[in-house]
């Protein structure tokens, strides 16, 4: 008897709340708009940010590039100069 009042319970209990409100419906959307949104411009800031790091990488490997090119510079041991 016991299992069987507590499985009526149970069913009524996921009748009440299988029943929402409109306005209840309409704050859920409003909630998940607002994380979508924060999702979109998040994803955006992301893409943005690998851009910076894209751009810095480029120009420090041409600044690299150049500095490989250079003449080098004279290998004159110390002892040498000093004399």
């Amino acid at each position: 008897m016991k299992k069987v009042l507590f499985l009526a319970l149970a069913a009524v209990s996921f009748s009440f709340t299988a029943c929402e409100s409109k306005k209840e419906e309409a704050v859920e959307q409003a909630a998940d708009n607002v994380e979508n949104a924060g999702e979109v411009k998040a994803d955006a800031m992301e893409n943005q940010a690998d851009a910076v790091r894209d751009s810095a990488d480029a120009k420090s490997d041409a600044m690299e590039n150049a500095a490989d090119k250079m003449a080098p510079a004279t290998e004159t041991p110390a002892e040498e100069v000093k004399k």
